[in-house]
């Protein structure tokens, strides 16, 4: 498995040291990823806690709301930087093998934030739940991602 190349890994000094939001520039304008396409912005990563932000505009479904796949692809690339931040990237990658969500309130325009906390670690399994809110803190999907853990090259 390649990784991206732009992908700065922490070393277990860095991310004892740098801040949440030192840690979450590393993360960001990873070109043609996903993510970079949807407009994803960290604004704070560490072990247990990852924060980031999704613009509406661009990212709609054609009844003119935030699409429920942009919602969830948010979650999976919470979940997913969250849980590289506890491996070694030099033997080890995450990979979310289970989503699910549920979108409880539209939005029509402005920015999303999404909030994932790390709600299990194991050795092979990591699982966060996710929230994502609008701009005026009202919670607009729910989320839980499961992701292995897998050796590099494997």
């Amino acid at each position: 498995m390649a990784l991206h190349p732009d992908l700065k890994f922490p070393t277990p000094h860095e991310l004892d040291t740098l801040s949440p939001g030192e840690l979450a520039g590393r993360m960001n304008a990873l070109s043609g990823t996903l993510g970079a396409r949807l407009g994803i912005e960290f604004t704070e990563v560490s072990r247990e806690r990852v924060v980031a932000r999704m613009p509406v505009e661009g990212n709609r479904q054609p009844a003119g709301r935030l699409h429920g796949g942009a919602n969830l692809a948010l979650a999976e690339e919470l979940a997913s930087v969250g849980s590289w931040m506890n491996l070694d990237p030099t033997r080890q990658v995450a990979v979310g093998v289970d989503l699910n969500g549920t979108h409880v309130r539209g939005v029509t325009g402005g920015w999303v934030t999404g909030e994932g906390t790390l709600a299990y670690r194991g050795r092979t399994v990591l699982v966060w739940a996710i929230e994502v809110k609008d701009e005026r803190g009202r919670v607009t999907s729910l989320a839980r991602c499961t992701c292995n853990v897998i050796a590099v090259g494997a």
